[in-house]
């Protein structure tokens, strides 16, 4: 009866094994660059300049150093908070890039917007109030409103990060949607950034190198979209978990009649 005893406790025991083999993540390809020691990495790529897009909220503020100068009030009405109504109360309203690619500017029309950086945006602008003698020397600055990032897959909260000082790290951009899980490819983080045309760019980015951090990756542009993958561990697990668990279940019934029978041997 003993013999049986342990054969059944081994047999438990081997499922156990097994079940907890299947679950180990590698602990290497779970952390951050794993060929990282102590040094200084220069480089030299900057945060990479946004480009309109259609639908884009932009912030555009006009003003003007000559105090002689015709108002400048009508061209940043858009940007005023709107408060008449409860609902509305607290939203900035902006200059909205429409279907067709442009803004409508007060008194000087449509401008078209899609397509270019800020910078470009802001020098056309400028010209436009000047040539029309608009506004003496004025002063642009543009915002968007709407700069967001969109974190999916395998972190621990997806979600659309807004970024309000337009600067975003593809590193913070996963730490505010809690960080990758156990069951994420590191090695494979999918970055999806839309170009000038509508063209998809994709860029895969290992995280598990150093090479990110002078990547033009490592920052990130306005709308794009970072999808984190599931690694073989969390797909395989997903794939056997009904099966083990019946297996489990009766590799602990068969333990449990077994000790029964075992303390009701001994005491008789």
């Amino acid at each position: 009866m003993k013999l049986n005893f342990y054969k059944k406790l081994y047999l438990f025991a081997l499922i156990v094994i097994m079940l907890f083999a299947t679950s180990c993540v590698n602990q290497k390809k779970a952390t951050y660059f794993n060929d990282l020691g102590n040094t200084t990495i220069t480089t030299q790529t900057p945060v990479p300049e946004s480009v309109i897009q259609k639908n884009d909220l932009l912030n555009i503020s006009v003003s003007s150093l000559d105090p002689t100068g015709k108002a400048v009030e009508v061209f940043n009405a858009p940007n005023i908070v709107n408060t008449t109504t409860s609902a509305a109360q607290g939203q900035i309203i902006g200059y909205l890039v429409g279907i067709d690619g442009t803004i409508e500017f007060p008194v000087i029309g449509n401008i078209k917007a899609e397509g270019l950086t800020k910078e470009q945006l802001r020098q056309t602008i400028i010209k436009k109030l000047v040539d029309q003698d608009l506004v003496k020397g004025p002063i642009v600055s543009i915002r968007f409103i709407n700069f967001r990032v969109t974190v999916l897959g395998e972190v621990k909260s997806p979600t659309v990060v807004n970024v309000p000082n337009e600067k975003i790290s593809l590193l913070e951009a996963i730490g505010l949607a809690g960080d990758l899980t156990l069951y994420a490819k590191r090695d494979n983080i999918l970055v999806i950034r839309e170009d000038a045309n509508g063209n998809k760019d994709i860029k895969r980015i290992n995280l598990n190198s150093t090479e990110l951090l002078s990547s033009p990756y490592y920052y990130l542009k306005s709308n794009d979209i970072i999808y984190v993958e599931a690694n073989k561990s969390k797909i395989a697990s997903t794939g056997r978990g009904q099966q083990w668990i019946p297996a489990l279940l009766t590799a602990l019934s068969i333990l449990a009649v077994t000790i029964t029978s075992v303390v009701n041997n001994n005491h008789h």
